[in-house]
C-alpha cells in the first residue's frame, strides 16, 4: 500500500482536480477510498476495544428457533427505530439463560458499527468502578454522557444505599439525552428488592421515558451445551 507521502510525489499541487490525468484521478480516488476504509476500520476497532464487551455477540448468530416464543418482532422493531439518533431505552427482562445478554451485546455491536461510542458493563462492575473512583462526580458524568450505555445483570447484586444513589444519578442524567440498555431478571414490581422503593420508582420513571420493556421467556440456551 502506497503511503500518503509516496502518493504525494505522484501529483502536483493543483487547485483544480480536473487538471489531473485520468489515470492520476483513478489512482488518487482508489487511494483515498482505501485510506477512508482503513480509518473507519481503526475507529471501529478502537470503539470495540473501549466498549468493555468481553465477547462479541452478533444478532445473526442468535438462535431464535430454540425459543420460538421470544418476541423477535418487538426486538427487531426497536433495533430498526431511530434509537441511536433519538434517545431511547430498552429493558430486557427474563430468567437467566434466555439470551438477554447476547441480544444486548448484539445491539451494542450494531451501535459501534454505526460509529457510536458504547459501554457495556455489569451492575457488579459498575458498583466496583464507582467505589474505586478517585473523582466520583467525573466518573458519573462520564457514564451519563456515553451515547450508548448497557447495564447488564441488574438484579444479581444488591447495591448499597450509596451505590443506589450513584446509579440513580447516572440514569437521571441520561434521561432523554442518551440511549440506555438494561438486562435484568427482575420485573419492574420487584425492583424494590434491589433498591429502596423511592429509588426504584425514580429509576423506572426515568427508564420509562422513551423506553420499551420487553420480557423474554423460554428455555435456557445453556442447556444446549
Amino acid at each position: 500500500m502506497m503511503t500518503l507521502s509516496e502518493l504525494w510525489k505522484q501529483f502536483k499541487l493543483l487547485s483544480n482536480p480536473q487538471d489531473l490525468a485520468e489515470n492520476e484521478r483513478t489512482l488518487l480516488h482508489r487511494f483515498l477510498s482505501e485510506e477512508q476504509k482503513q480509518r473507519e476500520r481503526k475507529r471501529i476497532e478502537n470503539l470495540l476495544r473501549l466498549s468493555g464487551m468481553k465477547r462479541i455477540k452478533l444478532l445473526k448468530d442468535f438462535d431464535w428457533a430454540f425459543n420460538p416464543k421470544l418476541p423477535k418482532e418487538k426486538l427487531l422493531e426497536f433495533l430498526n427505530t431511530q434509537w441511536l439518533k433519538k434517545p431511547a431505552n430498552l429493558i430486557l427482562m427474563g430468567p437467566a439463560g434466555v439470551g438477554k445478554t447476547h441480544l444486548a451485546t448484539a445491539f451494542c455491536h450494531e451501535a459501534i458499527l454505526k460509529g457510536y461510542q458504547t459501554l457495556f458493563l455489569t451492575l457488579f462492575d459498575l458498583n466496583a468502578k464507582l467505589a474505586k473512583a478517585k473523582n466520583l462526580y467525573n466518573l458519573i458524568d462520564y457514564y451519563a454522557r456515553i451515547p450508548v450505555l448497557c447495564l447488564d445483570e441488574l438484579g444479581y447484586v444488591v447495591p448499597s444505599k450509596e451505590q443506589a444513589d450513584w446509579i440513580f444519578q447516572i440514569f437521571s442524567k441520561r434521561t432523554e439525552v442518551t440511549s440506555t440498555l438494561v438486562t435484568t431478571n427482575l420485573v419492574p414490581s420487584d425492583w424494590g428488592k434491589l433498591f429502596d422503593s423511592t429509588t426504584a420508582s425514580a429509576i423506572l420513571d426515568r427508564l420509562s421515558l422513551n423506553g420499551k420493556f420487553i420480557t423474554l421467556e423460554g428455555r435456557s440456551y445453556r442447556s444446549k451445551k
